[in-house]
């Protein structure tokens, strides 16, 4: 690791930086430290790159998918924003040695054992990462990082956004996307790239794992002639144990199909625990105990209470801003311990109509300060929550973003362990169900919840306790929600006593295109959408029509309905629970309505509000501003 120089930030988005790890084709990679003292890994844009359009629009694509990976052997995305000066992405720092350091210059090729379990890690890994769409494309020794727990994948996916300034596995000038030795026949001959290029670079690693030496020869050996030998030779395997032979071989394959996919090679490979030599083993201790070592000397404790320097904007975070004076950094690697848990103080509670309790004070990187901001931290609070966890998060049960039949929101505060202070909303398309639940553990990157007690019901008496709930933290904005077998993604969004947007507050009517009865006139369907916290009943309905006798015929009389709805989640779209009916100005005729849920579409320069129902795909109710 390198000490910043004179170029560098000092902070990227909330990242405050550390140290220099290394320069890439596609960008330079830096140390560095969340607010919470998570050490990540950033990873910046050469300018070159940044300045094409169609690059940018790729590598937003790729760092949206690599937030979706978020599978064992790999490091969660915890931050990033394409769309900054110099796009970049962070990433979990993992501070073990590489499997090339380890083999090339410590300790020297793995045992059978050992390598069969980094198959089946490096396999699990690339499973996750072709699930979410990706291709890795670059998997050699130097970006498979050993821990004690398994191997762990880095720098993975962003080599696939080079594609669109690159013809195949070719630049423009002829020079390799890839790692010579270690790629595959159809990186080298310019080809389309699919998953199971990545499992014939997985071969590449373990015969470099269990012999020291590339199947193919490295660079040392000529460029050229070692991509000659990829597309046309038969691997060199001497050294190789006889047990891996025959694994080894099926991912050299030269036909992408004939290779197995990451999948079978996880379900047929053995795994043995420890999966280390005792050597290799002693190593990762004492690199943790430098680390240690490192903390104490720069007076870096894990627990330390003192607040983290806050950040500056993240318009003049990024690399070529001025970032004035500073001084040189020394012992750096006393950031990849530092276990400091700061999170914003001063907590205001709003306690809504319904119980339902609303984070408000602490932005969290809500309220349009998600990826890519930055903010200030304070002293920390008591409790076990870490920071990057306290906010709100909504996700669909059921259905999809755009059409839900099932949602739920998780708001998130600071407590000690058993307290209370997770509150949970759940929607259906019949009821509303809300509760408070206790924190039973917590890392920095896993949440467990237990079982809750129910603050609200919508009708009364429907609703049942929310079982054990799990979030695994994916990135700054994404979480992973599992309770039972069900599981999804929750994303970050607002929170606090003014969750609505704007453009959906106010007094809205029905659409006369949607009337066609007779006496039209008679027939008023009128919405008003206020103000407020998630729990609180925001939204009232006014209808009135015709009366009508017992032939079914209308009369001169005019039956009035009014009904109020609670407001359930406020992200990309606003939901809210079944009607409540007003008992003042209810009438036997009216129909209650079950949930449903509002977003605001333009339609020949006209803005309509959509008021749909989330118990089926009918045609939404269409309202025009009043």
């Amino acid at each position: 690791m390198d000490p910043l120089n004179a170029e560098d930030p000092v902070a990227i988005g909330p990242f405050r930086l550390l140290g220099r790890l290394g320069v890439g084709g596609m960008g330079r990679v830096y140390l560095a430290r969340s607010a919470g003292g998570r050490a990540v890994a950033v990873k910046v844009v050469h300018p070159e790159l940044a300045a094409q359009d169609e690059f940018r629009r790729r590598f937003a694509r790729e760092v949206a998918a690599l937030e979706r990976v978020g599978g064992s052997g790999t490091a969660p995305v915890l931050g990033a924003d394409t769309g900054a000066e110099l796009p970049w992405v962070a990433v979990g720092y993992v501070p073990g040695p590489s499997l090339r350091a380890v083999v090339g210059d410590d300790h020297g090729p793995l045992p059978s054992a050992s390598v069969r379990t980094l198959a089946s890690g490096l396999a699990r890994a690339l499973t996750s990462i072709h699930a979410a769409g990706l291709v890795h494309r670059d998997l050699k020794p130097s970006n498979v990082l050993l821990t004690v727990d398994g191997p762990q994948i880095i720098d993975f996916g962003i080599a696939r956004a080079l594609d669109t300034v690159t013809d195949g596995g070719l630049t423009s000038t002829g020079a390799v996307v890839g790692s010579p030795g270690f790629m595959s026949p159809e990186q080298v001959r310019g080809e389309k790239v699919t998953p199971a290029s990545d499992i014939f670079c997985l071969g590449s690693v373990l015969v470099y794992a269990a012999t020291g030496h590339s199947p193919f020869g490295g660079s040392d050996s000529g460029v050229h002639a070692t991509m000659f030998r990829i597309a046309n030779d038969e691997p060199e395997l001497t050294g190789l144990a006889p047990e891996l032979t025959g694994l080894i071989r099926a991912c050299l394959a030269k036909d992408p199909a004939a290779r197995p996919s990451a999948t079978e090679l996880v379900e047929t490979l053995q795994v043995t625990d420890p999966w280390l030599p005792a050597e290799v083993l002693a190593r990762l201790g004492r690199h943790a105990a430098r680390v240690l070592e490192a903390e104490s000397a720069s007076g870096i404790e894990a627990g330390d209470p003192t607040p983290a320097t806050p950040l500056p904007p993240t318009a003049g975070s990024g690399p070529g801003s001025g970032s004035g004076p500073r001084s040189r950094r020394r012992g750096l690697a006393a950031a990849v311990g530092a276990l400091v848990v700061v999170a914003a103080a001063g907590l205001a509670y709003v306690y809504g109509p319904l119980g339902g309790l609303g984070a408000g004070g602490d932005d969290g990187g809500q309220n349009g300060k998600g990826r890519g901001g930055s903010g200030t931290t304070g002293a920390r609070p008591s409790g076990i929550v870490p920071a990057a966890f306290i906010g709100a998060w909504e996700g669909v049960l059921k259905g999809r973003a755009d059409i839900p039949y099932e949602t739920s929101r998780i708001e998130i505060t600071q407590g000690a362990e058993g307290a209370r202070t997770a509150v949970y909303t759940h929607v259906t398309g019949e009821r509303l169900c809300m509760g408070r639940a206790a924190v039973l553990s917590a890392t920095e990157s896993e949440l467990v919840l237990g079982e809750a007690e129910i603050t609200a019901s919508v009708p009364a008496q429907r609703c049942t306790p929310a079982a054990r709930q799990t979030l695994r933290l994916r990135s700054t904005d994404v979480v992973e929600w599992s309770s039972g077998v069900a599981k999804t993604t929750f994303q970050r969004v607002p929170a606090g006593p003014a969750v609505v947007p704007a453009t959906l507050v106010g007094g809205w009517t029905q659409s006369e295109d949607q009337i066609t009865q007779p006496e039209a006139d008679r027939y008023t369907y009128h919405l008003t959408i206020t103000q407020g916290p998630v729990g609180a009943p925001l939204v009232r309905y006014e209808q009135s029509f015709p009366r009508t006798d017992k032939e079914g015929n209308t009369t001169s009389e005019d039956v009035r309905c009014v009904a109020t709805a609670v407001v359930g989640g406020a992200g990309n779209l606003l939901v809210v629970g079944p009607e409540i009916r007003d008992p003042e100005t209810w009438d036997p005729e009216c129909a209650e309505n079950g949930s449903g849920n509002f977003r605001i579409v333009r339609y020949q320069g006209k803005e309509l509000l959509h008021l749909y129902g989330m118990t089926s795909d009918g045609e939404p109710a269409e309202f025009v501003r009043d």
